[in-house]
């Protein structure tokens, strides 16, 4: 069971199927997925598929609002050969998205660093790695936010929406550069 992490306005958790409704209800927005590189979700069997499949993996959590006790969006941490990079086993690839309505409200930057305090203090990883595709500047500031550094930039690499090839900026932390800045 993966340890649950909390933050001053958050909780994180894994993902139960009775998530499915608050997945749905920010999963289907079309300014949510597609900038990301996965599919709108078109009903609530759509979101919890996901649910069962994809956020079962170790180390992804809902990102829950204190305030409501429900989801708003999502952070998941890859360690080594589970990654999208296929890292090494002390380095890990950080993902995220948020709903919406929680938009500009430093919600996901906040989620991260925790995961990056977690990632470092608790799991000993020596590096992590953000990607984002070109144009999702709201990833690429939660990325700055947070202290990552652009590395390089990667061209035509598939996404989750099938036939779709997209750029991405590769971002990287390591834990002397955590350090110094936490």
């Amino acid at each position: 069971m993966d340890k649950i992490l909390e933050t001053k306005r958050l909780i994180l958790r894994p993902w139960k199927e009775e998530d499915a409704e608050d997945l749905f209800k920010y999963a289907s927005h079309p300014d949510v997925g597609p900038i990301a590189g996965w599919p709108v979700h078109k009903s609530v069997e759509d979101s919890l598929f996901v649910i069962q499949n994809v956020f079962n993996k170790p180390y992804t959590y809902a990102v829950v609002l204190k305030e409501t006790n429900c989801p708003a969006g999502s952070i998941g941490l890859m360690i080594g050969q589970d990654s999208n990079i296929k890292l090494p086993d002390n380095e890990g690839e950080i993902g995220y998205w948020i709903g919406v309505p929680y938009w500009g409200q430093g919600l996901i930057p906040e989620a991260t660093k925790e995961l990056i305090r977690f990632a470092f203090e608790e799991l000993k990883l020596q590096k992590l790695w953000c990607g984002y595709f070109v144009g999702n500047d709201k990833s690429k500031r939660v990325a700055e936010k947070c202290g990552f550094k652009y590395v390089e930039t990667k061209r035509d690499v598939p996404c989750a929406i099938q036939g779709l090839l997209r750029d991405e900026h590769i971002t990287s932390l390591s834990y002397a550069e955590w350090s110094a800045i936490k």
